[in-house]
Protein backbone atom coordinates (compact mmCIF):
# COMPACT_ATOMS: atom_id res chain seq x y z
CA UNK A 1 0.00 0.00 0.00
CA UNK A 2 1.35 3.41 -0.97
CA UNK A 3 0.03 6.42 0.92
CA UNK A 4 -1.45 9.38 -0.83
CA UNK A 5 0.88 12.26 -1.56
CA UNK A 6 1.40 14.85 1.18
CA UNK A 7 -0.87 17.85 1.02
CA UNK A 8 2.17 20.01 0.23
CA UNK A 9 2.57 18.36 -3.21
CA UNK A 10 1.98 20.59 -6.23
CA UNK A 11 -1.74 20.35 -7.18
CA UNK A 12 -2.59 18.13 -10.09
CA UNK A 13 -4.73 20.76 -11.81
CA UNK A 14 -1.66 23.01 -12.18
CA UNK A 15 0.52 20.27 -13.66
CA UNK A 16 -1.78 17.94 -15.61
CA UNK A 17 -0.45 19.01 -19.00
CA UNK A 18 3.23 19.28 -18.02
CA UNK A 19 4.53 16.34 -20.03
CA UNK A 20 2.54 17.23 -23.13
CA UNK A 21 3.83 20.78 -22.90
CA UNK A 22 7.47 19.69 -23.23
CA UNK A 23 7.36 19.33 -27.00
CA UNK A 24 5.04 22.31 -27.49
CA UNK A 25 7.24 24.48 -25.29
CA UNK A 26 10.47 23.93 -27.24
CA UNK A 27 10.06 27.43 -28.62
CA UNK A 28 10.56 28.75 -25.09
CA UNK A 29 14.19 29.69 -24.64
CA UNK A 30 14.74 27.96 -21.30
CA UNK A 31 13.09 24.70 -22.32
CA UNK A 32 14.97 24.47 -25.62
CA UNK A 33 18.20 25.34 -23.82
CA UNK A 34 17.55 22.63 -21.25
CA UNK A 35 16.84 20.07 -23.96
CA UNK A 36 20.17 20.83 -25.66
CA UNK A 37 22.07 20.89 -22.37
CA UNK A 38 20.49 17.54 -21.48
CA UNK A 39 21.89 16.15 -24.74
CA UNK A 40 25.31 17.56 -23.86
CA UNK A 41 25.11 15.97 -20.41
CA UNK A 42 24.17 12.53 -21.69
CA UNK A 43 26.62 12.42 -24.60
CA UNK A 44 29.86 11.52 -22.75
CA UNK A 45 28.30 9.22 -20.14
CA UNK A 46 28.24 5.96 -22.13
CA UNK A 47 31.37 6.85 -24.08
CA UNK A 48 33.35 6.23 -20.89
CA UNK A 49 31.10 3.33 -19.83
CA UNK A 50 29.10 0.67 -21.67
CA UNK A 51 29.91 1.86 -25.21
CA UNK A 52 33.59 2.04 -24.38
CA UNK A 53 33.30 -1.63 -23.37
CA UNK A 54 31.96 -2.39 -26.83
CA UNK A 55 34.97 -0.74 -28.47
CA UNK A 56 37.35 -2.65 -26.20
CA UNK A 57 35.56 -5.93 -26.93
CA UNK A 58 36.23 -5.48 -30.67
CA UNK A 59 39.93 -5.20 -29.78
CA UNK A 60 39.76 -8.63 -28.08
CA UNK A 61 40.32 -7.20 -24.61
CA UNK A 62 39.06 -9.53 -21.86
CA UNK A 63 35.87 -9.03 -19.86
CA UNK A 64 37.86 -8.56 -16.66
CA UNK A 65 39.83 -5.64 -18.10
CA UNK A 66 36.68 -4.16 -19.64
CA UNK A 67 34.91 -4.27 -16.29
CA UNK A 68 37.91 -2.78 -14.48
CA UNK A 69 38.20 0.06 -16.99
CA UNK A 70 34.62 1.03 -16.18
CA UNK A 71 35.96 2.32 -12.85
CA UNK A 72 36.84 5.56 -14.60
CA UNK A 73 33.14 6.28 -14.05
CA UNK A 74 33.83 6.63 -10.33
CA UNK A 75 34.37 10.30 -11.14
CA UNK A 76 30.57 10.59 -11.20
CA UNK A 77 30.36 9.26 -7.65
CA UNK A 78 32.90 11.75 -6.28
CA UNK A 79 31.23 14.94 -7.53
CA UNK A 80 30.52 16.11 -4.00
CA UNK A 81 34.27 16.64 -3.45
CA UNK A 82 34.58 19.59 -5.84
CA UNK A 83 30.95 20.71 -6.06
CA UNK A 84 31.42 23.21 -3.16
CA UNK A 85 34.07 25.02 -5.22
CA UNK A 86 31.67 25.23 -8.17
CA UNK A 87 29.01 26.63 -5.83
CA UNK A 88 31.25 29.32 -4.42
CA UNK A 89 33.84 30.23 -7.09
CA UNK A 90 33.50 31.17 -10.75
CA UNK A 91 35.74 29.53 -13.34
CA UNK A 92 38.94 31.60 -13.88
CA UNK A 93 39.00 33.67 -17.08
CA UNK A 94 35.34 32.93 -17.81
CA UNK A 95 33.81 35.14 -15.16
CA UNK A 96 32.06 37.28 -17.76
CA UNK A 97 29.76 34.36 -18.54
CA UNK A 98 28.67 34.07 -14.92
CA UNK A 99 29.28 31.48 -12.24
CA UNK A 100 27.21 28.67 -13.78
CA UNK A 101 27.82 29.29 -17.48
CA UNK A 102 31.57 29.70 -17.02
CA UNK A 103 31.86 26.24 -15.49
CA UNK A 104 29.51 24.81 -18.13
CA UNK A 105 31.68 26.03 -20.99
CA UNK A 106 34.96 24.91 -19.43
CA UNK A 107 33.61 21.40 -18.76
CA UNK A 108 32.14 21.05 -22.26
CA UNK A 109 35.37 22.08 -23.97
CA UNK A 110 37.32 19.58 -21.86
CA UNK A 111 34.85 16.78 -22.65
CA UNK A 112 35.08 17.49 -26.38
CA UNK A 113 38.87 17.65 -26.30
CA UNK A 114 39.10 14.44 -24.28
CA UNK A 115 36.84 12.51 -26.66
CA UNK A 116 38.87 13.75 -29.63
CA UNK A 117 42.07 12.57 -27.92
CA UNK A 118 40.50 9.14 -27.27
CA UNK A 119 39.59 8.92 -30.96
CA UNK A 120 43.15 9.72 -31.98
CA UNK A 121 44.88 7.44 -29.46
CA UNK A 122 42.61 4.38 -29.41
CA UNK A 123 43.15 1.41 -27.09
CA UNK A 124 45.82 0.06 -29.40
CA UNK A 125 48.02 3.01 -28.42
CA UNK A 126 48.28 1.67 -24.86
CA UNK A 127 45.47 0.73 -22.50
CA UNK A 128 46.82 2.78 -19.58
CA UNK A 129 47.04 6.00 -21.61
CA UNK A 130 43.62 5.34 -23.11
CA UNK A 131 42.14 4.81 -19.64
CA UNK A 132 43.71 8.10 -18.48
CA UNK A 133 42.00 9.97 -21.32
CA UNK A 134 38.69 8.29 -20.46
CA UNK A 135 39.18 9.44 -16.85
CA UNK A 136 39.66 13.04 -18.00
CA UNK A 137 36.43 12.85 -20.00
CA UNK A 138 34.55 11.33 -17.04
CA UNK A 139 35.84 14.02 -14.66
CA UNK A 140 34.88 16.83 -17.04
CA UNK A 141 31.51 15.22 -17.71
CA UNK A 142 30.81 14.91 -13.98
CA UNK A 143 31.69 18.60 -13.59
CA UNK A 144 29.27 19.50 -16.38
CA UNK A 145 26.56 17.49 -14.63
CA UNK A 146 27.12 19.36 -11.34
CA UNK A 147 26.60 22.69 -13.05
CA UNK A 148 23.67 21.65 -15.23
CA UNK A 149 21.78 20.12 -12.32
CA UNK A 150 22.24 23.33 -10.32
CA UNK A 151 21.26 25.53 -13.27
CA UNK A 152 18.09 23.51 -13.96
CA UNK A 153 16.89 23.88 -10.37
CA UNK A 154 17.96 27.51 -9.90
CA UNK A 155 16.62 28.91 -13.16
CA UNK A 156 13.11 27.54 -12.59
CA UNK A 157 10.75 30.15 -11.18
CA UNK A 158 7.91 27.77 -10.23
CA UNK A 159 7.54 24.06 -9.42
CA UNK A 160 5.67 23.67 -12.69
CA UNK A 161 8.57 25.13 -14.66
CA UNK A 162 11.02 22.91 -12.80
CA UNK A 163 8.96 19.89 -13.83
CA UNK A 164 8.95 21.06 -17.44
CA UNK A 165 12.71 21.64 -17.44
CA UNK A 166 13.30 18.26 -15.80
CA UNK A 167 11.27 16.50 -18.50
CA UNK A 168 13.13 18.41 -21.25
CA UNK A 169 16.46 17.53 -19.63
CA UNK A 170 15.52 13.84 -19.46
CA UNK A 171 14.47 13.75 -23.12
CA UNK A 172 17.71 15.41 -24.25
CA UNK A 173 19.75 13.15 -21.98
CA UNK A 174 18.03 9.97 -23.16
CA UNK A 175 18.39 10.91 -26.84
CA UNK A 176 22.14 11.34 -26.23
CA UNK A 177 22.28 7.95 -24.52
CA UNK A 178 20.55 6.38 -27.50
CA UNK A 179 23.10 7.98 -29.82
CA UNK A 180 26.03 6.72 -27.75
CA UNK A 181 24.52 3.26 -27.26
CA UNK A 182 22.81 2.70 -30.60
CA UNK A 183 23.50 5.04 -33.51
CA UNK A 184 27.19 4.99 -32.72
CA UNK A 185 27.17 1.19 -33.11
CA UNK A 186 25.93 1.51 -36.67
CA UNK A 187 28.56 4.17 -37.32
CA UNK A 188 31.28 2.01 -35.77
CA UNK A 189 30.28 -0.86 -38.05
CA UNK A 190 30.74 1.35 -41.11
CA UNK A 191 33.36 4.00 -40.32
CA UNK A 192 35.11 2.51 -37.28
CA UNK A 193 35.26 3.41 -33.61
CA UNK A 194 37.84 6.24 -33.83
CA UNK A 195 35.75 8.21 -36.35
CA UNK A 196 32.62 7.57 -34.28
CA UNK A 197 34.25 8.99 -31.16
CA UNK A 198 35.56 11.91 -33.19
CA UNK A 199 32.01 12.69 -34.31
CA UNK A 200 30.86 12.52 -30.70
CA UNK A 201 33.52 15.05 -29.77
CA UNK A 202 32.21 17.40 -32.46
CA UNK A 203 28.65 17.02 -31.13
CA UNK A 204 29.70 18.65 -27.87
CA UNK A 205 29.25 21.87 -29.88
CA UNK A 206 25.52 21.39 -29.17
CA UNK A 207 26.14 21.96 -25.48
CA UNK A 208 28.54 24.83 -26.07
CA UNK A 209 25.93 26.61 -28.18
CA UNK A 210 23.28 26.01 -25.51
CA UNK A 211 25.60 27.49 -22.86
CA UNK A 212 25.67 30.77 -24.75
CA UNK A 213 21.87 30.61 -25.06
CA UNK A 214 21.42 30.05 -21.33
CA UNK A 215 20.62 32.74 -18.79
CA UNK A 216 22.42 33.07 -15.50
CA UNK A 217 20.15 32.25 -12.50
CA UNK A 218 20.23 35.73 -10.96
CA UNK A 219 18.41 34.89 -7.72
CA UNK A 220 20.77 32.02 -6.92
CA UNK A 221 23.80 34.08 -7.92
CA UNK A 222 22.73 36.79 -5.48
CA UNK A 223 22.53 34.27 -2.64
CA UNK A 224 25.93 32.80 -3.47
CA UNK A 225 27.52 36.24 -3.86
CA UNK A 226 26.19 37.21 -0.45
CA UNK A 227 27.71 34.06 1.02
CA UNK A 228 31.05 34.77 -0.65
CA UNK A 229 31.07 38.38 0.55
CA UNK A 230 30.20 37.41 4.14
CA UNK A 231 32.64 34.51 4.30
CA UNK A 232 35.01 34.02 1.33
CA UNK A 233 35.87 30.42 0.50
CA UNK A 234 39.50 30.85 1.58
CA UNK A 235 38.51 31.81 5.12
CA UNK A 236 37.88 29.18 7.80
CA UNK A 237 34.22 30.19 8.07
CA UNK A 238 33.70 30.20 4.31
CA UNK A 239 35.42 26.85 3.85
CA UNK A 240 33.37 25.31 6.65
CA UNK A 241 30.13 26.64 5.14
CA UNK A 242 31.04 25.40 1.65
CA UNK A 243 31.94 21.91 2.88
CA UNK A 244 29.63 21.34 5.85
CA UNK A 245 26.82 23.81 5.06
CA UNK A 246 25.10 21.64 2.43
CA UNK A 247 24.98 18.67 4.82
CA UNK A 248 23.79 20.78 7.76
CA UNK A 249 20.99 22.31 5.68
CA UNK A 250 19.99 18.92 4.28
CA UNK A 251 19.79 17.12 7.62
CA UNK A 252 18.18 20.12 9.29
CA UNK A 253 15.38 19.83 6.75
CA UNK A 254 15.10 16.04 6.73
CA UNK A 255 16.52 14.90 10.07
CA UNK A 256 18.22 11.55 10.47
CA UNK A 257 15.70 10.18 7.99
CA UNK A 258 17.89 11.88 5.40
CA UNK A 259 20.16 8.83 5.72
CA UNK A 260 17.29 6.60 4.55
CA UNK A 261 16.75 9.00 1.66
CA UNK A 262 20.41 8.76 0.62
CA UNK A 263 20.35 4.96 0.94
CA UNK A 264 17.27 4.76 -1.29
CA UNK A 265 18.94 6.98 -3.90
CA UNK A 266 22.09 4.84 -3.68
CA UNK A 267 20.25 1.60 -4.43
CA UNK A 268 17.69 2.93 -6.90
CA UNK A 269 19.65 2.35 -10.13
CA UNK A 270 22.06 -0.28 -8.75
CA UNK A 271 20.87 -3.04 -11.11
CA UNK A 272 21.24 -0.78 -14.14
CA UNK A 273 24.80 0.18 -13.19
CA UNK A 274 25.91 -3.39 -12.52
CA UNK A 275 24.86 -4.76 -15.90
CA UNK A 276 26.43 -1.85 -17.80
CA UNK A 277 29.99 -2.94 -18.66
CA UNK A 278 29.00 -6.34 -20.08
CA UNK A 279 25.99 -5.14 -22.09
CA UNK A 280 27.64 -4.80 -25.49
CA UNK A 281 29.93 -7.83 -25.01
CA UNK A 282 26.75 -9.80 -24.20
CA UNK A 283 25.02 -8.61 -27.37
CA UNK A 284 28.01 -9.68 -29.44
CA UNK A 285 28.28 -13.05 -27.71
CA UNK A 286 24.55 -13.65 -28.28
CA UNK A 287 25.08 -13.20 -32.02
CA UNK A 288 23.69 -9.69 -32.60
CA UNK A 289 25.69 -7.37 -34.84
CA UNK A 290 26.35 -3.76 -33.93
CA UNK A 291 24.05 -2.75 -36.78
CA UNK A 292 21.25 -4.98 -35.44
CA UNK A 293 21.59 -3.48 -31.98
CA UNK A 294 21.83 0.06 -33.28
CA UNK A 295 18.80 -0.32 -35.56
CA UNK A 296 16.57 -1.62 -32.76
CA UNK A 297 17.66 0.94 -30.22
CA UNK A 298 17.28 3.88 -32.60
CA UNK A 299 13.73 2.90 -33.57
CA UNK A 300 11.86 0.95 -30.90
CA UNK A 301 14.32 1.98 -28.22
CA UNK A 302 13.94 5.69 -28.96
CA UNK A 303 10.15 5.68 -28.84
CA UNK A 304 9.98 3.48 -25.76
CA UNK A 305 12.43 5.78 -23.99
CA UNK A 306 10.34 8.84 -24.83
CA UNK A 307 7.20 6.95 -23.78
CA UNK A 308 8.87 6.02 -20.50
CA UNK A 309 9.90 9.62 -19.80
CA UNK A 310 6.42 10.90 -20.66
CA UNK A 311 4.69 8.19 -18.61
CA UNK A 312 6.97 8.82 -15.65
CA UNK A 313 6.24 12.53 -15.78
CA UNK A 314 2.51 11.95 -16.12
CA UNK A 315 2.56 9.45 -13.26
CA UNK A 316 4.40 11.95 -11.06
CA UNK A 317 1.69 14.51 -11.83
CA UNK A 318 -1.32 12.25 -11.31
CA UNK A 319 -0.07 9.68 -8.80
CA UNK A 320 2.62 11.70 -7.02
CA UNK A 321 6.38 11.31 -6.96
CA UNK A 322 6.48 8.62 -4.26
CA UNK A 323 4.08 6.26 -6.00
CA UNK A 324 6.02 6.85 -9.21
CA UNK A 325 9.28 6.03 -7.42
CA UNK A 326 7.83 2.69 -6.30
CA UNK A 327 6.57 1.86 -9.78
CA UNK A 328 9.88 2.85 -11.36
CA UNK A 329 11.88 0.85 -8.82
CA UNK A 330 9.74 -2.20 -9.65
CA UNK A 331 9.93 -1.79 -13.42
CA UNK A 332 13.74 -1.69 -13.55
CA UNK A 333 14.42 -5.28 -12.30
CA UNK A 334 11.73 -6.61 -14.65
CA UNK A 335 13.31 -4.96 -17.68
CA UNK A 336 16.83 -6.04 -16.74
CA UNK A 337 15.91 -9.58 -15.71
CA UNK A 338 14.17 -10.10 -19.07
CA UNK A 339 17.59 -10.18 -20.76
CA UNK A 340 17.97 -13.66 -19.28
CA UNK A 341 15.36 -14.74 -21.85
CA UNK A 342 17.59 -13.41 -24.64
CA UNK A 343 20.55 -15.33 -23.20
CA UNK A 344 18.62 -18.61 -22.88
CA UNK A 345 16.87 -18.41 -26.25
CA UNK A 346 19.83 -19.72 -28.18
CA UNK A 347 19.90 -18.47 -31.76
CA UNK A 348 19.53 -14.69 -32.24
CA UNK A 349 15.88 -13.61 -32.39
CA UNK A 350 15.44 -9.96 -33.34
CA UNK A 351 11.78 -9.90 -32.30
CA UNK A 352 12.57 -11.14 -28.79
CA UNK A 353 15.56 -8.83 -28.58
CA UNK A 354 13.45 -5.84 -29.63
CA UNK A 355 10.71 -6.68 -27.10
CA UNK A 356 13.14 -6.98 -24.20
CA UNK A 357 14.93 -3.76 -25.15
CA UNK A 358 11.58 -1.99 -25.40
CA UNK A 359 10.66 -3.07 -21.86
CA UNK A 360 14.06 -2.02 -20.55
CA UNK A 361 14.11 1.40 -22.24
CA UNK A 362 10.59 2.20 -21.02
CA UNK A 363 11.48 1.20 -17.45
CA UNK A 364 14.67 3.28 -17.31
CA UNK A 365 12.99 6.33 -18.86
CA UNK A 366 10.04 6.09 -16.45
CA UNK A 367 12.11 5.68 -13.31
CA UNK A 368 14.66 8.32 -14.24
CA UNK A 369 12.10 11.14 -14.34
CA UNK A 370 10.70 10.27 -10.92
CA UNK A 371 14.12 10.07 -9.27
CA UNK A 372 15.43 13.33 -10.76
CA UNK A 373 12.25 15.18 -9.77
CA UNK A 374 12.46 13.80 -6.23
CA UNK A 375 16.13 14.67 -5.80
CA UNK A 376 15.57 18.18 -7.17
CA UNK A 377 12.91 18.82 -4.55
CA UNK A 378 15.37 18.12 -1.72
CA UNK A 379 17.84 20.96 -2.41
CA UNK A 380 18.25 24.35 -0.67
CA UNK A 381 19.04 27.59 -2.52
CA UNK A 382 22.68 28.52 -1.96
CA UNK A 383 23.78 24.88 -1.76
CA UNK A 384 22.08 23.47 -4.86
CA UNK A 385 25.19 22.24 -6.71
CA UNK A 386 26.71 20.71 -3.58
CA UNK A 387 23.54 19.04 -2.30
CA UNK A 388 22.51 17.64 -5.67
CA UNK A 389 26.09 16.45 -6.20
CA UNK A 390 25.95 14.59 -2.88
CA UNK A 391 22.72 12.88 -3.89
CA UNK A 392 23.84 12.05 -7.43
CA UNK A 393 27.16 10.79 -6.01
CA UNK A 394 25.21 8.55 -3.65
CA UNK A 395 23.25 7.35 -6.68
CA UNK A 396 26.42 6.48 -8.58
CA UNK A 397 28.89 5.46 -5.89
CA UNK A 398 27.85 1.88 -5.14
CA UNK A 399 26.96 1.01 -8.71
CA UNK A 400 30.06 2.61 -10.22
CA UNK A 401 32.26 0.82 -7.66
CA UNK A 402 30.71 -2.61 -7.97
CA UNK A 403 30.16 -2.64 -11.72
CA UNK A 404 33.91 -2.93 -12.26
CA UNK A 405 33.59 -6.54 -11.08
CA UNK A 406 30.78 -7.42 -13.49
CA UNK A 407 33.07 -8.96 -16.10
CA UNK A 408 34.77 -11.09 -13.46
CA UNK A 409 31.35 -12.20 -12.16
CA UNK A 410 30.29 -13.41 -15.60
CA UNK A 411 33.60 -15.23 -15.99
CA UNK A 412 33.10 -16.84 -12.58
CA UNK A 413 29.56 -17.93 -13.43
CA UNK A 414 30.88 -19.52 -16.62
CA UNK A 415 32.71 -22.17 -14.61
CA UNK A 416 30.89 -25.44 -15.33
CA UNK A 417 28.35 -23.89 -17.72
CA UNK A 418 28.30 -22.22 -21.13
CA UNK A 419 28.62 -18.46 -21.56
CA UNK A 420 24.93 -17.79 -22.32
CA UNK A 421 23.79 -19.61 -19.15
CA UNK A 422 26.34 -17.56 -17.23
CA UNK A 423 24.89 -14.35 -18.68
CA UNK A 424 21.34 -15.50 -17.83
CA UNK A 425 22.29 -16.04 -14.18
CA UNK A 426 24.08 -12.70 -14.14
CA UNK A 427 21.03 -10.76 -15.38
CA UNK A 428 18.71 -12.50 -12.94
CA UNK A 429 21.13 -11.79 -10.11
CA UNK A 430 21.53 -8.07 -10.80
CA UNK A 431 17.74 -7.78 -11.26
CA UNK A 432 17.26 -9.27 -7.78
CA UNK A 433 19.57 -6.61 -6.35
CA UNK A 434 16.97 -4.02 -7.34
CA UNK A 435 14.42 -5.39 -4.87
CA UNK A 436 15.65 -3.50 -1.75
CA UNK A 437 15.05 -0.17 -3.49
CA UNK A 438 11.37 -1.03 -3.87
CA UNK A 439 11.01 -1.55 -0.13
CA UNK A 440 12.88 1.65 0.66
CA UNK A 441 10.63 3.65 -1.67
CA UNK A 442 7.65 2.35 0.31
CA UNK A 443 9.38 3.52 3.50
CA UNK A 444 9.94 6.99 2.03
CA UNK A 445 6.31 7.22 0.96
CA UNK A 446 4.98 6.32 4.41
CA UNK A 447 7.44 8.64 6.13
CA UNK A 448 6.39 11.53 3.86
CA UNK A 449 2.78 10.89 4.80
CA UNK A 450 3.59 10.98 8.50
CA UNK A 451 5.70 14.13 8.24
CA UNK A 452 3.06 15.95 6.25
CA UNK A 453 0.34 14.90 8.68
CA UNK A 454 -1.77 13.59 5.84
CA UNK A 455 -5.18 12.31 6.93
CA UNK A 456 -6.02 10.35 3.81
CA UNK A 457 -5.87 6.56 4.17
CA UNK A 458 -3.31 4.48 2.30
CA UNK A 459 -4.40 3.43 -1.13
CA UNK A 460 -3.21 0.77 -3.45
CA UNK A 461 -1.51 1.23 -6.77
Amino acid sequence: MIPAEPASSTPVNRQRHRVGRVWRALGERRVLTMLLLGFSSGLPFMLTGNTLGGWLATQHIGLGAIGALSWVGLAYSLKFLWAPVIDRVGFPALGALGRRRGWMLAAQVLVGGGLAAMALAGPQGGLAAFAALALVVAFASATQDIVLDAWRIEIAETPDELGLLTAAYQIGYRVALLFTMAWILILADHIGWPMSYGLSAALMAVGIGATFMAEEPARADAVMEAKSDAAPLWTARGFADAVAGPFIAFFKAHGLFGLVTLLTITLFHLSDYLRGPVTLPFYRAAGYSLTDVGAIRTTIGLWCTVAGVASGGLSSVRQGVFRTLVIGAALQPIGIGAFALVALHGAPDLRLFAMVNAMDDFAIGFSGVALVAYMSSLTNLGYVASQYAVMSSALAWTGKTLKGFSGFVVQGLQQGRDLMHAYALFYLGVAALGLPAIGLCFVLAHAAKRRAGALTPASSL
